[in-house]
């Protein structure tokens, strides 16, 4: 195992939204030293190791494993493990510091984390995909840990694969299922996880909606993705906001219908037939005409990067709430802006999972479990709260809800470290 210290930054989006947040708090607080708060962007620690796998064929291999730990000054490192040809360490650097201004902006006690294995888990067997996520948690060692660094799912991992993950740990260190969160039920899980990211958003969307005098009841609503996210955000908007979800997508394609979708039929269409194309309920398009169809309110929520210079323009939502990570290319939120498009920002809008997977460890450390009411009630605080702060912050502060998130987050982190002095 390799542990380096990490050199420039990356020149994502996220990096750019953070050099301007970062000239904005530098205005606002001449006391913060610059190149001290350009820190902040880079990791504090980057872990690559090789993960060894016998196939059932009998083969050996080895996948490269990665974990970036960005900061903790306001806590644990917290973030998620993908399992995906795509992973590598750009990746996990900028996710790991989205990860970081999440828990900031929402206040949670955790900084960011992010990781995974660069694999193809789908050319895994069960078997084989058990034994390498075993490998790569003993790999991974101390450096996780309740109180260390607390991973969770992502992209192809769940509650199986942190099952597998907090037995391998648990071998070693007694009973600190608080390592992990996205657990099974049965294994410490908490209750109103799997829709916590959804519900989120959907609290967000509210909140955004009251703020520009949309009235919800009438909204039009599209969701580019039908994961986890999009297909409880959906319902929930639907049944507790009453909104009319329009269209809805998959990896393969969209559907879309004015009229509005019958979200239960699709979904259970899309589950038997693996996608969209076919489904008689709406029109068949792809992802991007669905992000330039009529609509009062945008929900990203599948890939990143969906929103570009070149589709920016031909938006028609009145209201963008970015559920994906790194959603918005930085070139297409100026556009995006002096169209006049309200732009809820992805660490504020989908922050409703780590803040669910924080109430997952804090009954893990109390042993102690809230009912699913507990659970819907304190999410709906905390990210009343977070938005709340990010709207009146941009108010005060002539910002852009992106730019005042971003501000607030970073102020936070400075303050942390700088109580904890050596800076």
């Amino acid at each position: 195992m390799s542990t380096t210290m990490s050199k420039k930054p990356a020149c994502t989006a996220v990096t750019t939204y953070s050099l301007a947040a970062i000239e904005q708090l530098e205005k606002l607080d001449k006391t913060l030293d610059p190149d001290f708060l350009r820190a902040i962007i880079k990791p504090k620690r980057e872990i690559v190791v090789e993960v060894p796998l016998r196939k059932d064929n009998g083969k050996f291999v080895t996948f490269q494993g990665y974990r970036v730990q960005h900061n903790d000054a306001r806590g644990p490192f917290k973030g998620g493990l993908r399992f995906h040809p795509s992973v590598d360490l750009t990746e996990a650097r900028t996710l790991a510091h989205l990860m970081s201004l999440k828990t900031a902006v929402v206040n949670i006690p955790f900084g960011g984390g992010k990781g995974g294995i660069a694999c193809d888990p789908k050319a895994l067997s069960q078997r084989e995909l058990e034994t390498l996520t075993r490998n790569f948690t003993n790999l991974l060692g101390e450096n996780i840990g309740p109180l260390t660094d607390i991973p969770a799912p992502d992209v192809n991992t769940n509650a199986q694969t942190m099952a597998w993950i907090v037995d391998e740990y648990t071998k070693r260190h007694a009973h600190c299922i608080g390592v992990i969160t996205g657990k099974p039920i049965e294994l410490g899980g908490s209750l109103g996880r799997d829709e916590a990211t959804g519900r989120g958003v959907m609290y967000v969307t509210r909140e955004a909606a009251k703020e520009r005098g949309i009235d919800i009841k009438s909204a039009r609503v599209i969701f580019q993705g039908f994961g986890n996210l999009a297909s409880f955000g959906a319902r929930l908007i639907e049944q507790e906001l009453g909104a009319k979800v329009l269209g809805v997508s998959s990896s393969a394609g969209a559907i879309y219908n004015k009229k509005g979708i019958d979200l239960l039929t699709a979904e259970k269409y899309y589950r038997t037939n693996g996608g969209l194309k076919g489904f008689n309920g709406g029109d068949f398009m792809t992802n991007e005409e669905l992000l330039i169809q009529d609509c009062d309110i945008l929900i990203p929520s599948a890939l990143e990067k969906a929103v570009t210079i070149a589709n920016a323009s031909k938006i028609k939502a009145k209201i963008l709430i970015e559920g994906a990570n790194d959603c918005t290319e930085a070139d297409a939120d100026k556009v995006l802006h002096e169209r006049g498009i309200f732009v809820v920002p992805d660490i504020l809008a989908n922050a409703g999972g780590v803040v669910v997977s924080y109430f997952e460890w804090v009954q893990n450390l109390n042993n102690h479990y809230w009912d699913l009411n507990k659970v819907r009630n304190e999410l709906e605080t905390i990210m009343v709260a977070a938005y709340n702060r990010v709207s009146s912050h941009a108010t005060e502060h002539h910002l852009q809800m992106r730019m005042s998130a971003y501000v607030v987050a970073f102020e936070r982190i400075a303050r942390a470290m700088i109580l904890r002095g050596g800076v």
